[in-house]
């Protein structure tokens, strides 16, 4: 599925219009923690992952994780800085009023799994 789809479908708003490529990142698998080292040990590349967290780190972790794009759920938004850099780094964010647990529901019911790393 690509990834305009899923911020159209569910509603995200997109933190990082820079982001132009949307249109052409298929994401086949996603990822929920607020772990940043269970990204690290168990994201897919290329996945979406859907967390609370909003710190520089999540930038850092989803580089290293080659991931897709971050989903902030439950209303949070990450400082200016981290929108920045992640801009800077590809990497695309969105955020969402909706809880993670729903969120994760609507992408599995779209047809995004996770998938062993």
């Amino acid at each position: 599925m690509r990834l305009i789809e899923i911020q159209e479908r569910l509603g995200l708003d997109l933190l990082t219009p820079e982001s132009s490529e949307m249109n052409s990142v298929n994401i086949a698998a996603g990822h929920a923690t607020d772990l940043l080292s269970d990204v690290l040990a168990h994201a897919p590349s290329g996945a979406i992952w859907v967390t609370i967290q909003v710190n520089m780190n999540v930038v850092a972790v989803a580089m290293h994780a080659e991931l897709a794009a971050v989903v902030f759920s439950s209303g949070r938004l990450p400082d200016e800085d981290v929108v920045k850099k992640a801009a800077e780094s590809g990497i695309v964010l969105f955020s969402s009023a909706e809880p993670t647990f729903e969120l994760v529901g609507k992408l599995y019911e779209m047809g995004v799994r996770e998938k062993d790393a």
